[in-house]
This record gives C-alpha cells, structure tokens and sequence, in this order.
C-alpha cells in the first residue's frame, strides 16, 4: 500500500493553488510519511518544501525528538525549523494548552502565501466529529476539521483527510521511516486516546462501518454549516462594531440559535480567542440581559467575555494584578502591571518625579478647574470606561496627594508639571 498515498498527493498539489509549502512535522508516523511522500515529488520541491517542529517541552525526550525530525529533514534535503513554545494551562486540559500553543506557534512562521500541510488523515476526522459531538457541538463541529482555511500569513492545509490511517502507516513501514513513538498517546486518560484506543474499536465490532457512517454524517453538517453561513456573516456586519470590536447583545441574542453559536466562534476566533463549552454559552446568554450598572464577567480557559453597555467585549484572561504596585517615575517609558504602559509625549523629563500606583477603593481628585474633589469610581463610570482597565490605570501621586488618573483627569499640580515640561502623559492599556 506503498503507491496510493504519491499518487494521492501529486494530483492534490496539481489541483491546489500557488504557494509555497510546510509541513507540520511532530516526527510521528503520520507526519513523516506526508513528509517523505512529497519529498519524492518534484512539484513539492519546486515549491519550496520545508518542514516545522514544534518542541512543547512537555516530554524529557523532546530535545532529542527536535533533534531526530532535524536530521530526519536533513535525510530528505529539506530545511527544518525548530520552534520551542512554551504550553501555558490556563485552565485548559493538556491536550488543548498544548494544541494551541502549536496552532499559535505556527500560524506566526508561516510565511505570506505559504500552504501549512498537516498529517490528519480519515481517522482522525472521526475522532474529532465524536469528540465534538460528545461536547455538544453544532453543525460547524460536527462538520469536523476543515480540509482548508486561514492561518496566519498563509493557509492551513490537511491532504490527507480521506486517506485510513493503516495507509500512512504502511507507507511508514514500508519505507522503513525512523519515527518518534511519543508515550502520551498511549495515555488513554486523555480524551483523543480514549477514543481511538477504546471507545472506537468497540463501536467497529459492533457496526463495522461507524466511520463511514460518522464521515458521512459529519459531511451533511459540513453542508449545513456552509448554508448558514451567509446569514450569520451578514448579522456580524450588522451587529458589530470595528472600533470597539464589540457585539450588539441583544441583536446577538435575537438570532435563531443555529446563527448564533457560529457567528459567536467566528467572532471568537477572529479575535484570537478560544471558543465557550455549551454551558459558557448559556451563560452568556443570559447575562445578556443583565441591568444597569451589572458588570458581568464569563471566563474560560483562554478568554473572558464581559457585558457592558448592552454590548459583548471579549479579550485575553486578565492576569492577577497587585493592588499594591507602585513604581517612581519621572517621565521615562513604564511598563504597568497588566502590560500597558505609561509615557510622557515628546520624550523629556519631568522637574520632579510622581509617584505610580493602581486603585486601592475610595480614590478621589480634583481636576483642574473643578472646585469639588471627585470619586474616581464616578469619573470612570462618566468617561465610559471599560471596567476590564479601571483597576489597571495609573494613578499618578505627588508628596501623597492624587494629582492624575492615567492621561483622563489632571489636578491642578500635575497641570502645572506637565506645562513646565511642555509634554503630556501618554496611558496605553494593556490587552
């Protein structure tokens, strides 16, 4: 079974358009036999075949496989970049921390115009369409992982979805190809593995054509996802807003389900954001309605979603900030807690240095020209301030007197700093 799977992907590169291509290379069996299949072809050479190995770190072996996938390239002629990540958790199981921290790493090496060929072949769709199933997924999970679609500065690509596992393997076999043999997916604690190596074989005893079956209907979903893909496109446009990157959420909740979930993930996704699990979505749905003066908050593994102001502003997790953080500055640029930073614009020095520190409760000023002193939490509330970046704004103090509030309100004293040093501060919040 050493002759289909050339054969398969000559005619795929005939048919794909220009560009050059990189192979997502983990040294697995799958991997490799993609591999050194389109290194045989001299239409993949023309277009610059080179490989990428994402080192997770994850195993004590993973320096010695970033090593064996060099030299295995280097077998072949083809260049093969290394690419470390480091998989933050973040609340995600490991499989998933691990898959995005690949995804993310990947989609920043791919070059403009540059085809991303992955290994999955045939069995893993099934796996994918039952994981996504056993989640609650809709049309668009169940239609399982695309054959195509964006990624970064190029395009992902997977050639081989339609090709058995046994395939690749036999290929591998045949060619008698070195792979990496990574233990953890043997691990059947991990969901992926507990489907291939238990549930689905159980499955084929009993219905010899499950996959066919799940292919198939993961194919109609496919169909139907696309069919309701241009309605929920044109309500994006209507409900969101390319300033603020917001959504419209009572427009949003006005959709008919099956528009809703898909233009959720997309926007989502858009935004670099994972997508919710079911009961995050009811979650947000019903936060939607949340009164005046609410400030709702749903987090997930890899993202939080706030309701403020009748909108949807969806963002990376905030990370913990000490409330007690304090920094002297004098002008110079300061890196703040939450990764925003504070500046003097044009760049000079201030005649005396401000002490920075971060909202404690209870802060008041006078602004300049204001004969009351004023509470911050009602300046904030006023200039509409994203409630995600109140906690996050430098508050600027001179002999232990609140005399600015990041570059919004000024009191008189730091007016007159500022003045004398014909410059005025510049407050860029964090992500």
């Amino acid at each position: 079974m050493t002759r289909p799977l050339i054969p398969h992907l000559e005619a795929a590169l005939a048919a794909a358009p220009a560009g050059a291509l990189c192979v997502a290379f983990s040294g697995g069996p799958d991997s490799a036999a993609l591999l050194h299949a389109l290194a045989q072809l001299p239409a993949a050479r023309a277009r610059g075949l080179r490989a990428l190995h994402v080192d997770h770190g994850l195993h004590a072996d993973s320096a010695a496989w970033a090593a064996h996938c060099t030299d295995f390239c280097a077998g072949l002629g083809v260049d093969c970049e290394v690419r470390p990540v480091t998989v933050e958790r973040d609340g995600e199981g490991p499989e998933a921390a691990a898959r995005r921290a690949r995804y993310r790493a990947f989609a920043a090496q791919l070059r403009p115009g540059e085809w991303l060929l992955l290994g999955h072949h045939r069995d893993d769709q099934a796996e994918t369409v039952l994981l996504k199933l056993l989640r609650g997924a809709g049309p668009e999970g169940l239609g399982g992982m695309r054959a195509q679609r964006p990624l970064g500065a190029g395009r992902l690509w997977r050639p081989l979805l339609d090709l058995p596992r046994a395939m690749l393997r036999d290929y591998a076999a045949a060619q008698r190809l070195a792979c990496i043999d990574d233990p953890s997916n043997a691990d059947t604690a991990l969901a992926r593995n507990r489907l291939r190596h238990d549930i689905l074989p159980r499955l084929e005893r009993h219905w010899p054509h499950a996959v066919d079956s799940i292919l198939h209907s993961a194919a109609l979903c496919r169909a139907a996802a696309e069919a309701l893909r241009e309605p929920w496109l044109a309500a994006l446009e209507r409900l969101h807003d390319p300033a603020s990157g917001s959504l419209d959420a009572a427009g949003w909740l006005a959709l008919a389900p099956a528009l809703r979930g898909p233009l959720l993930d997309h926007w989502l996704h858009r935004r670099g954001l994972p997508s919710p699990t079911t009961a995050q979505r009811r979650q947000i749905e019903r936060q939607c309605g949340a009164r005046p003066g609410q400030l709702p908050c749903i987090r997930w593994a890899g993202a939080e979603l706030h309701v403020w102001k009748g909108r949807l502003w969806a963002r990376p997790p905030q990370a913990a900030i000490d409330p007690q953080w304090q920094a002297s500055w004098q002008g110079e640029p300061l890196a703040l807690p939450d990764g925003g930073s504070l500046r003097l614009e044009p760049k000079t020095r201030l005649a005396a240095p401000l002490q920075v520190r971060l909202r404690r409760g209870g802060e008041r000023i006078r602004p300049a020209g204001d004969r009351h002193h004023r509470e911050l939490r009602d300046l904030f509330q006023q200039a509409a301030m994203p409630p995600w970046q109140r906690n996050a704004c430098p508050l600027l103090y001179l002999d232990g007197e609140l005399v600015a509030v990041g570059d919004r309100w000024q009191g008189a004293p730091a007016q007159a700093l500022f003045e004398q040093a014909s410059a005025r501060p510049r407050w860029q919040p964090g992500d």
